[in-house]
């Protein structure tokens, strides 16, 4: 066989150029990108080897395909009583993520190790960002997840801040609402919110549905609780959401974490009725997963349960959700924290501020 040197393949760019560079036409480089994406059977493309692709890509294709498998390893397993099973993902350079399987052919996948949005709630957060992912270290983790079990939903939730990630992420889901074949609403591009990433967004060949995590009508209590989100008025956000929902033709699902005796008064609620009645929008009520240090706890269900009925007897459609995995301790960033080897950090969200008055 002749020897040849394989390109590290951690952005997708890098995995055309390797595959162009062994002799891939289109045709070939759209048939071994939907197998890898789709974690189809290896006997598959092995099948057509000998009369489908170049010789080069025949006998350096085995070596590729284990490398676009190294960049997103199964270290450990996490099955919940709700179905969901947070998985530890491990990378090619050791660190890791975590990745979301969820009912009914869900995936959450990660855009970042770590954030830098430092939400205060959540353990990710905690520890900043330490490096952004690359687009085919994205697109990976579906095919990990893929050869777990039937995929056909993912949304862009787990750690990191999609925004701050922006080419990659939109490459990741260009790939996967293509070759990877995700439909376009069943991919979902989750945001604190990013004038750059409402801008991108309508650009693309493939416009995902829009998820925006607002937690609260209150902007001098939401710029406590996200302390590196962009500095826009709720109203503002909610705005350029609903514009970019008449874009893509799909409703935005605003996400919004319930924090007892924060964000869970009849304030909010008259609040959310005045941001949200009338547009195009779904609200996610997420009970809070409780992470050990945070002084942050969830409200009585029963309370939960009271802000959604208020919700929807406004003409707000609302769901209450609780997040996944919550009996194995499966909140954003817990497995990791559990599991992982210590990190090298690199960017630090802000230390904890008090709570603004009146908030």
């Amino acid at each position: 066989m002749q020897p040849v040197t394989l390109l590290p393949l951690a952005d997708l760019a890098a995995v055309r150029t390797q595959l162009r560079a062994l002799g891939a036409g289109p045709k070939h480089e759209a048939h071994l990108l939907r197998s890898w994406a789709q974690a189809l059977p290896a006997e598959r493309p092995r099948r057509r080897m000998a009369t489908f692709l170049p010789k080069a890509l025949q006998e350096n294709w085995p070596e590729m395909a284990k490398g676009l498998a190294g960049l997103a390893r199964l270290k450990s397993r996490h099955p919940a009583a709700d179905g969901s099973e947070r998985l530890l993902v491990a990378l090619h350079d050791g660190q890791t993520v975590e990745t979301v399987l969820l009912p009914r052919g869900g995936l959450c996948v990660s855009t970042q190790v770590g954030c830098a949005v430092g939400c205060r709630f959540c353990m990710t957060g905690t520890e900043g960002l330490l490096r952004q992912l690359g687009s085919a270290e994205i697109v990976a983790q579906v095919a990990l997840a893929r050869s777990l079990r039937a995929v056909t939903k993912v949304v862009l939730m787990g750690m990191g801040e999609p925004s701050h990630n922006l080419e990659a992420v939109l490459q990741a889901i260009e790939l996967l609402g293509t070759a990877g074949g995700i439909g376009h609403k069943n991919l979902v591009f989750s945001t604190v919110g990013d004038e750059r990433a409402f801008a991108a967004l309508t650009q693309g060949r493939v416009k995902p549905a829009l998820a925006l995590s607002l937690h609260s009508t209150k902007g001098e209590l939401r710029e406590h609780l996200l302390p590196r989100a962009p500095r826009i008025a709720p109203a503002a956000l909610v705005q350029a959401a609903d514009d970019y929902a008449r874009v893509s033709g799909y409703p935005v699902q605003v996400q919004w974490t319930l924090l007892a005796g924060v964000n869970d008064g009849d304030d909010e609620v008259a609040g959310i009725v005045a941001l949200l009645k009338g547009r195009r929008m779904m609200m996610n009520l997420i009970l809070y997963n409780v992470v050990d240090g945070l002084p942050y706890q969830r409200p009585a269900i029963e309370r939960a349960a009271e802000m959604a009925r208020a919700l929807n007897r406004e003409g707000v459609l609302t769901r209450l959700r609780h997040s996944a995995g919550q009996d194995v301790e499966g909140g954003c960033g817990q497995l990791r924290a559990r599991e992982s080897v210590k990190p090298v950090r690199v960017v630090r969200a802000r230390p904890p501020a008090p709570v603004p008055e009146g908030a």
